[in-house]
């Protein structure tokens, strides 16, 4: 199933292929953004939170290849299928060596290119829920106090509550205190859901 927040974002610079492409994914109920140049596109790409692309190997401002490794060095990486002609499989590697999600050879039946972007509008919706958890994780981090944040540091050291108190000079029962405000401010509903939520977002306290 295609999902309604996620823009297919169609690159080539034949304007009857990027039409063409269109009017199929759209009445297959995705949602279609067409653009006529990978440097075009590229321009707008950083903005992009909830896309993936369909891009063409061969096009005269810049390949798809080079777009893909644009992308990559902009951080604005999407799912992308890479659409390649008859020998350009070397160069369709290449761009799956570079972060494509996928790539179809000319001439392709509708069914196989449907298929390919509900794969990767699964993996674009899943980038986006990890995404907006991720950002919801740090959000909550730093609603902590000064004093959370010390004894945070310490239970995912797994330090015991008794040497967090010891290191920061306060009593245990302080320290458990500090750890059941930290514990709702994270909504964690277990200390391993508590560590677990940390570690995903790679956190790093200031010293």
């Amino acid at each position: 199933m295609s999902s309604p927040d996620i823009v297919v974002h169609i690159v080539d610079d034949e304007e009857v292929v990027r039409n063409s492409l269109a009017f199929l994914l759209g009445t297959s109920g995705f949602a279609v953004r067409v653009h006529e140049s990978a440097s075009a596109f590229a321009e707008i790409a950083p903005s992009i939170r909830n896309g993936c692309l369909i891009t063409d190997l061969r096009m005269p401002d810049m390949d798809g290849v080079e777009l893909l490794r644009r992308l990559r060095q902009m951080d604005a990486m999407l799912p992308a299928i890479v659409i390649s002609g008859h020998g350009d499989v070397q160069m369709a590697v290449e761009a799956m060596k570079n972060g494509a999600f996928d790539f179809i050879e000319k001439p392709f039946s509708d069914d196989v290119l449907i298929a390919a972007i509900e794969h990767a509008v699964q993996e674009a919706a899943l980038r986006t829920r990890d995404s907006a958890a991720t950002q919801a994780v740090l959000t909550r981090l730093a609603s902590l106090s000064e004093r959370e944040t010390q004894v945070l540091k310490g239970v995912v050291e797994g330090l015991p509550n008794k040497v967090i108190a010891y290191e920061l000079g306060l009593s245990s029962r302080t320290v458990e205190v500090y750890r059941a405000g930290l514990m709702g401010k994270m909504n964690a509903g277990s200390l391993s859901e508590l560590v677990r939520m940390v570690l995903s977002v790679d956190w790093k306290p200031a010293s």
